[in-house]
């Protein structure tokens, strides 16, 4: 079983930062891939940055020099470092998961920017 758990979501002024984790509390599972997507009110889903076993990254260009992803892989878990946050960076963040074919969603943390 795969439970991903975020945290680290809240509001935050304009050029703040907040730090997202994500951890993976019952599977011992090496995830192929592991990373973040958001969704604001009214929009689609969408990719905030990815980060295979291997190192490869992948950011949005929205977050590219704002944003840092991480794993740590024993752990099973990935971090979201999000500086000068703007108000757009508003949404419910998600934690991702792929292994092999399949793939897992958390439940998602909220992220507010807002003076």
């Amino acid at each position: 079983q795969v439970q991903l758990v975020e945290s680290g979501g809240g509001l935050v002024q304009p050029g703040g930062s907040l730090r997202l984790s994500c951890l993976d509390s019952r599977s011992a599972f090496s995830f192929d891939v592991m990373g973040w997507y958001r969704q604001a009110p009214g929009k689609q889903r969408e990719l905030v940055a990815t980060l295979t076993s291997g190192g490869i990254t992948n950011y949005a260009d929205s977050v590219k020099g704002r944003f840092t992803i991480s794993r740590v892989e024993a752990k099973n878990s990935v971090f979201l470092q999000m500086n000068n946050l703007k108000p757009d960076d508003t949404a419910v963040y998600f934690c991702n998961a792929i292994l092999g074919p399949r793939g897992f969603w958390g439940q998602g943390t909220q992220v507010t920017v807002s003076s």
